[in-house]
């Protein structure tokens, strides 16, 4: 076995353990953690691919910006674990089923008569001003423009209804106008009234009776 192999097959291990974890850990919080374990190792294996920057890419939108949101929301939720036990075995004849579905779909697609090293073989290795970011932007913006721009689009039309469903009105919400805040003078907030100053009947009574006890 060479050096290159070893190291594949710990990350391969590392890998599948976290993948354990992820959908086996009891608190959500470790099971972000497994996940973000995941993601590193991925990593790892598109570095001995060459892939650098899929590899950076991964570490830097997934770990750093996706699993951190995940991380905020999970902490911050009060989550009930007892709850969110409840009616797991009632799921799970079709999520095995649906399991092992997705496991004869991968060695299907996966397997060696596609995807076997007398198929695709080791990759070649590059000389130092080679760019593996450059070859793949022309490969997105020449072979694969235009299922790039179907996903650009199938993306937009997914952030544009997230907004038309978040910004619904509703009768019973609070919300502040920063506009308004903004535009609002001295005269509509503070109201000065003048009183003329006055004097109930027995409070002189009540002092000359104070004094002279």
């Amino acid at each position: 076995m060479t050096y290159t192999a070893a190291i594949f097959y710990f990350f391969a291990a590392i890998l599948v353990f976290a993948g354990l974890r992820v959908i086996t850990a009891r608190n959500p919080v470790h099971a972000a953690l497994y996940l973000v374990l995941a993601f590193f190792t991925a990593a790892g294996l598109w570095m001995l691919l060459e892939a650098e920057f899929l590899a950076i890419t991964l570490v830097l939108v997934y770990v750093g910006a996706v699993m951190v949101l995940f991380l905020f929301v999970v902490m911050m939720l009060d989550i009930n674990l007892d709850r969110l036990r409840e009616g797991f075995w009632d799921y799970l004849p079709l999520a095995g089923f649906v399991a092992v579905l997705l496991m004869i779909e991968m060695a299907l697609i996966l397997g060696s008569r596609h995807f076997g090293l007398d198929v695709t073989g080791t990759p070649a290795s590059r000389s130092a001003d080679y760019s593996n970011t450059r070859e793949l932007g022309r490969l997105l913006y020449t072979d694969y423009v235009y299922a790039f721009e179907l996903a650009a689009v199938i993306l937009l039309v997914a952030i544009v209804a997230a907004i038309a469903l978040t910004l619904r009105r509703r009768k019973d919400s609070k919300y502040i106008n920063p506009a308004e805040q903004v535009r609002v003078r001295r005269s509509d907030r503070l109201r000065i009234v003048k009183m003329q100053a006055e004097k109930r009947p027995g409070a002189r009574i009540q002092d000359s009776g104070e004094g002279g006890a």
